[in-house]
């Protein structure tokens, strides 16, 4: 079965069963009809995939894997902050009337800074040092910028990516990541993200000469909404499939000139697709 359905259900059982509830208390999120949206909450959830194994796609419900890698290249490759250059509707909550969700996600992917080497931004400069100086220990991105969390529609949720190359004896380099979140809803988020993060090792492994190995996530606050709780549970006790096989097509050499459609995930035997869950905003 599964790797990813094991973390997933492991996760949320304890999240259920081991969790502060936040009900009764100040809490920012609000539901469509107003109330405030509480949760059950746990402290510094860590989960580790190994790419090399298997691709960690959930099979309890389907991940839209061309959808959830549109929106990491949105991000990681166009560089954008409005919703009319991203082919869904998942960040329309968030946007103004230009449709701009403000100085946040690909705005701060996209703000150039000087290095030695030259004006550089944060997805190029991670390309340079991966092909350049491999084992370097300053490949990261950041994007919670203080100064100007203020003119973001929504603070970053998945933050930081850390790369870190590794190379066995007599092997070639392999690629792995830190994947940083501050809060993740569990239903809708979790592997949504941890799908595109595994997509994004994939394609800069391959793009620098390597093979893509470890992914690890860190979530400082992994939540269930309360209104989540019976479709979590619902899930726990799903039937669960084998992983799917992931696809990058290979002739693809610069990160730039990938697309949704250089992915796909084969053999993806899945249970019910969940439709209207609730969105806390």
């Amino acid at each position: 079965m599964s790797y990813a359905d094991k973390v997933f259900v492991e996760m949320c059982k304890d999240i259920l069963e081991n969790g502060m509830s936040t009900e009764g208390e100040k809490v920012r999120p609000k539901w469509e009809d107003g109330t405030s949206a509480y949760t059950i909450k746990k402290f510094a959830v860590v989960n580790r995939y190994d790419l090399s194994k298997e691709f960690p796609a959930i099979t309890l419900r389907k991940t839209a894997i061309k959808s959830c890698t549109d929106e990491m290249l949105w991000i990681w490759q166009r560089k954008s902050n409005n919703i009319h250059d991203l082919n869904s509707s998942i960040w329309d909550e968030w946007a103004d009337e230009n449709g701009s969700i403000g100085k946040a996600y690909g705005y701060q992917m996209g703000v150039k800074h000087s290095y030695k080497e030259g004006m550089m931004d944060q997805v190029d400069r991670v390309i340079f040092d991966l092909k350049h100086n491999p084992f370097s220990r300053r490949i990261m991105t950041n994007i919670y910028v203080h100064a100007d969390l203020h003119e973001m529609n929504l603070y970053p949720c998945a933050y930081s990516m850390t790369f870190n190359v590794t190379q066995k004896k007599g092997e070639g380099l392999t690629l792995n990541g830190i994947l940083n979140q501050r809060s993740q809803d569990i239903l809708t988020a979790n592997n949504w993200n941890v799908c595109q993060y595994a997509v994004l090792l994939h394609m800069l492994a391959q793009v620098c000469g390597m093979k893509a190995g470890e992914l690890v996530h860190v979530i400082a606050d992994a939540h269930i909404y309360d209104r989540h709780i019976p479709l979590v549970k619902e899930l726990i006790d799903r039937e669960q499939h084998p992983a799917p096989t992931f696809w990058l097509n290979p002739k693809v050499k610069d990160f730039y000139d990938f697309t949704p459609e250089d992915v796909k995930l084969e053999n993806y035997v899945t249970g019910e697709q969940m439709k209207n869950i609730p969105v806390a905003v």
